[in-house]
């Protein structure tokens, strides 16, 4: 638990990835090359046009190092994997919990509850710290803290989804009371996707695909099924149960992070690419840039409510992916999610 999971992050466009013995080396044309034992990394993710060598592939499935292949903008495209190790008894006693319907709302309320107490914890601590736009962030908190509440008693899925859906729009609406650089290049009243159309969205929509590599790199380490999700509604190609886990962590590192590099001025608006179909997304250097304040986020210790010990935000989604594995073999009454303070 302990164990600080590693991603290496190749992210220069024309880069090669090879073999060379045992450890995974980074080539580049003019450039010396980047050298890392296999052991010392959990997964690897390829950002834009980076390639492979089939030698480096098995190296990685035969030591279960997940490969996580992704655009430019940060959307996910493919995964390798080497041979699936999860306990088979685990995976069935997941799919039994997505198909009963109770036990499925329980774990989709829990997952919901635990990302509205999370945002609503974001903007508080922005209140304590910025007092000059409280009032207004206030009253957010308090329309977060009633959609909490009703999402504790939803009835079933779809409404579940309509309260979630509520919160979030509210949560992103007054996302940019968050924001303390006066520049207007770094507002948004909403969220937008496929493409961002605006600069704080492209560095969401980034740092979101990267915890979502996390959480499907986690499902696996623990047996369970990225796919079969209790509050995502199945879907070819979804990793439904990684985006069920990210939820309660998408307040806790991408947002926080997203603001920092903001808020500290070191991304400006000359960092975006907008292009011609009205699509904005991170420049090559910005996005190391960015994967530098992630780790840095991911580095930071924090006390486990439910563990009681001190872990790094980086093995968070291992462990809540541990917890919701013994809460399905149930070996816990409950699902306990991470619930920030």
């Amino acid at each position: 638990m302990k164990t600080h999971l590693n991603t290496l992050f190749v992210t220069t466009e024309g880069s090669y990835v090879a073999k060379e013995g045992e450890a995974i080396i980074v080539r580049r044309d003019g450039e010396k090359p980047f050298r890392v034992p296999i052991h010392m990394i959990s997964s690897v993710v390829c950002l834009g046009q980076v390639g492979m060598s089939p030698a480096a592939m098995a190296l990685c499935a035969n030591r279960s190092v997940a490969i996580s292949f992704l655009t430019e903008r940060g959307r996910f495209l493919a995964q390798v994997n080497g041979h699936t190790t999860g306990n088979i008894l685990l995976r069935k006693a997941q799919f039994r919990s997505a198909e009963d319907p109770i036990r499925r709302l329980d774990h989709a309320r829990t997952f919901v509850r635990a990302k509205i107490h999370n945002s609503r914890i974001l903007i508080l601590r922005s209140v304590r710290d910025h007092g000059d736009a409280g009032d207004r962030l206030r009253q957010l908190s308090d329309h977060l803290q009633r959609c909490l509440h009703k999402a504790g008693t939803a009835p079933d899925l779809d409404t579940l989804r309509g309260i979630e859906g509520e919160a979030a729009r509210h949560y992103f609406g007054g996302f940019a009371g968050l924001v303390r650089q006066p520049d207007p290049a770094f507002q948004t009243e909403r969220r937008s996707r496929r493409p961002p159309r605006d600069r704080l969205n492209a560095l969401l929509s980034f740092l979101y695909s990267l915890l979502a590599a996390d959480c499907r790199a986690a499902c696996e380490t623990v047996g369970l099924d990225p796919q079969a999700g209790f509050l995502h509604a199945d879907r070819p190609g979804r990793a439904g149960l990684a985006l069920d886990l990210m939820e309660e962590l998408r307040p806790v590192i991408p947002d926080r992070v997203a603001l920092s590099l903001v808020n500290r001025q070191q991304l400006t608006p000359i960092d975006f690419l907008v292009e011609v179909g009205g699509g904005v997304r991170l420049k090559d250097q910005a996005r190391k840039v960015v994967l530098s304040q992630y780790h840095s986020r991911k580095a930071e210790e924090i006390q486990h409510p439910f563990l009681k010990e001190k872990v790094t935000l980086g093995i968070l989604c291992l462990i809540q992916a541990r917890l919701l594995a013994k809460t399905v073999r149930g070996e816990l009454d409950a699902y306990p999610a991470y619930l920030w303070r």
